[in-house]
This record gives C-alpha cells, sequence and structure tokens, in this order.
C-alpha cells in the first residue's frame, strides 16, 4: 500500500513539473546576461508611427533589437517590446534576462527573445 501511494505521489510530481518544465520553458531555461550594450535599435523608426498610413500596434511601437557582451566578450542578441530599452544607450551596462525559444520551435531554437531589463547602469572605468 504505501509503495503504491509513494508511486501515486511521484507520478503527480513528475507530470507537474513536466508540464512545468514545458508551459514556462523559456522563463525556467532564461539567461541572465551582465554586460555593456554594444547595440540597441528601435525596430520601427519614430518617423514612420508618426506619418504612417496603417496604424501599428503597439506592441511594435517599443519594439527594440538588443545585444549586450557580457564579461566573456560573448554577444547576446534578442528581440524585445520592453519600453524599459528606450532610455538605454549603447555603452551603458546592463542586467537583463534573455527568455529562450524552446526546442521544439524548431525555426526559432537557440535563439532569444523579449530581453527584460533588469537594471541599467553605467560601466565601471578600466
Amino acid at each position: 500500500m504505501k509503495i503504491k501511494l509513494f508511486l501515486a505521489i511521484l507520478s503527480v510530481f513528475i507530470v507537474a513539473a513536466g508540464f512545468i518544465a514545458v508551459r514556462f520553458y523559456s522563463f525556467v531555461f532564461a539567461k541572465n546576461v551582465k554586460g555593456e550594450i554594444v547595440g540597441i535599435e528601435r525596430v520601427t523608426q519614430p518617423s514612420a508611427i508618426i506619418s504612417g498610413q496603417t496604424p501599428i500596434p503597439p506592441s511594435q511601437i517599443f519594439s527594440f533589437a538588443v545585444a549586450v557582451r557580457d564579461e566573456t566578450g560573448e554577444i547576446t542578441t534578442s528581440s524585445s517590446e520592453d519600453r524599459q530599452w528606450a532610455v538605454a544607450q549603447k555603452g551603458q551596462c546592463v542586467e537583463a534576462k534573455f527568455l529562450r525559444y524552446p526546442p521544439w520551435d524548431l525555426e526559432k531554437s537557440g535563439t532569444f527573445f523579449g530581453a527584460r531589463l533588469v537594471r541599467l547602469f553605467d560601466c565601471p572605468k578600466n
């Protein structure tokens, strides 16, 4: 009886862990990067927003392409719709969380999306 109860609890735990790993893969396996911004570009130019004939969705108004070089020299790139990136500039240092595409999204697997700005600060002088 105790073995059956143990196996039932273990099965529920494994199913729950699997669900969390699949459903929240991007958050569970996110990459934390601390380094210098080497590139940040607004994807939609402000002039296109003001003079455009077709309405642009709010998510694209604050859409950015971000590149951050960490302490090892690796440059991590991502797209983001985080409005906080609007104040960030090249040469500043950041702590950012880069969300991964899951491996079952074969077209985008191994790349990042949704860079979240955690902390923005001036880089230390060497």
